[in-house]
């Protein structure tokens, strides 16, 4: 069951139009049910024809699957059977075609390879890169607040993720990487604009006016990163006078070089380096902003939890500059940052697409099927959640994120299974470090111009931007 099928179409036109007026809504800033807003024709059809139901994206036909037994079951699958379904060439142009999105032999031989850069020794020793950037930023923030003063959020810690990312990544900075950062962010605009038209394939390649802008902006992230992969190689062979024996250093961008001087094992090439670069430039810095940003607006929402984890983080770090000892005792910056996942999850849904006719639980998948998982939809579900499920309440994960609901993946801002996100870690650890850095130095309020709007741009973010009263403490 599920809503009618139209020639080519399918259901877009009837997405397209719920989207639309979804956007227009706004919502009491007490409430966290996203849901209708940003799936609200996931929402209506599962209340008409039930949880588990058929719709057509297009000529792609699609299931939705709500239960987190079986999306565990699609996501833990090691054999491919389930693999990422196609993607649009507008999106391949944005994020690349890097870990996220290749499947099979490839994504194997790519998570071989980068696995290390991520190793909790290498994120350790990054904390106090991503801490000299938060510090950088909450400086700026007391020159300009002598009492209080009203920052725009969310635009502050897509800067401060951009820049952290291209400093422990890439052994760059911010400025050096801006062209990246900024070409990504218009081609974002872009997709989210036509993600529900109608593709047709080979329209990617004719000149429209669209094309153009989008092949210019591909055109200004690729010099922009191949400026800093240059760079690297420049600086290498300076410092052993051409030597391919000398590293290209132990960060991502290293890593991934290396490679080319190894005789043995997997190795990447310049262009798969580029296609990488891209996709954890986007993923370094979008995911862990939207995090931040959401963490805020709740700690700005709930005065007593900020006043708690400011408490907690005085209590482990004075006003010290935290470290990986001092980041591990914070269980309550832990829980809130992990209820701001379940409630505003940066990823909302996730697509598998079935390699070969399958069985999933009752249900007989044929080949060539699109099997969604909306996050937003089991974050907020009764029935694994309780009854406070659309209610902030961090304390649910006093006991881990195993035991807060009564299914232990209940959770899934960070996938499971084999192609779960290679960066939790480090996300984790620069939510922390940030948010202790902020919560030492100042108190955060929401300002009377905030407009509660949720919205998928691909990833969930405040559609108004989100303007928050910043006060310095004087402690």
């Amino acid at each position: 069951m599920g809503p009618p099928y139209s020639f080519v179409s399918g259901s877009l036109p009837e997405i397209k139009t719920m989207m639309k007026d979804a956007r227009k809504r706004v919502m009491d800033s007490h409430s966290h049910d996203v849901t209708q807003r940003v799936l609200p024709h996931l929402h209506k059809w599962s209340s008409l024809y039930g949880h588990t139901f058929l719709y057509w994206y297009g000529t792609q036909a699609r299931i939705c699957i709500p239960d987190p037994e079986l999306a565990k079951e699609i996501l833990s699958n090691k054999f491919g059977f389930y693999a990422k379904s196609k993607t649009r060439p507008s999106i391949k142009a944005m994020i690349g075609e890097g870990l996220v999105l290749v499947n099979g032999v490839e994504w194997v031989k790519r998570r071989r390879i980068l696995n290390p850069a991520f190793s909790m020794d290498k994120l350790k020793v990054m904390i106090s890169r991503m801490a000299a950037c938060t510090i950088s930023m909450v400086d700026k923030w007391k020159s300009e607040a002598i009492e209080a003063k009203t920052i725009e959020m969310n635009e502050q810690f897509r800067q401060l993720s951009a820049d952290i990312i291209a400093q422990t990544a890439f052994g760059t900075s911010f400025l050096q990487g801006r062209e990246a950062f900024n070409a990504q962010t218009e081609l974002q605009k872009c997709i989210v604009a036509s993600s529900s038209d109608i593709f047709i394939p080979g329209t990617q390649y004719l000149p429209t006016k669209s094309n153009l802008h989008k092949w210019k902006l591909d055109r200004k992230m690729k010099k922009s990163l191949q400026l800093i992969i240059e760079s690297r190689l420049h600086s290498q062979s300076s410092s052993v006078g051409g030597s391919s024996d000398c590293s290209f250093g132990d960060d991502l961008l290293g890593i991934m070089m290396d490679t080319e001087n190894t005789n043995t094992g997997p190795k990447l090439k310049m262009k798969e380096i580029m296609e990488e670069c891209k996709t954890f430039f986007f993923a370094g810095h979008e995911t862990t902003s939207n995090l931040l940003t959401w963490t805020v607006f709740l700690l700005s929402a709930h005065k007593e939890w900020q006043e708690k984890l400011r408490q907690e983080v005085l209590q482990n770090c004075g006003m010290e500059i935290p470290d990986a000892d001092m980041l591990s005792k914070l269980k309550l910056v832990n829980m809130v940052l992990l209820e701001a996942l379940r409630l505003y999850c940066p990823v909302i849904e996730l697509i598998r697409e079935a390699s070969q006719d399958m069985k999933l639980g009752n249900l007989l998948i044929p080949k060539g099927t699109c099997l969604t998982i909306p996050i937003t939809m089991i974050h907020r579900s009764k029935e694994y959640w309780g009854e406070d499920a659309n209610e902030f309440n961090p304390l649910r994960f006093i006991n881990g994120v195993s035991k807060a609901a009564k299914h232990p993946n209940a959770l899934l801002a960070f996938s499971v299974g084999p192609r779960n996100c290679i960066g939790q870690n480090f996300a984790m650890l620069e939510a922390k470090t940030v948010m202790a850095l902020i919560l030492q130095r100042f108190s955060l309020s929401l300002s009377p111009d905030y407009v509660h709007a949720p919205a998928n741009n691909l990833t969930l973010q405040p559609q108004h931007g989100l303007p928050i009263i910043v006060k310095p403490l004087q402690l």
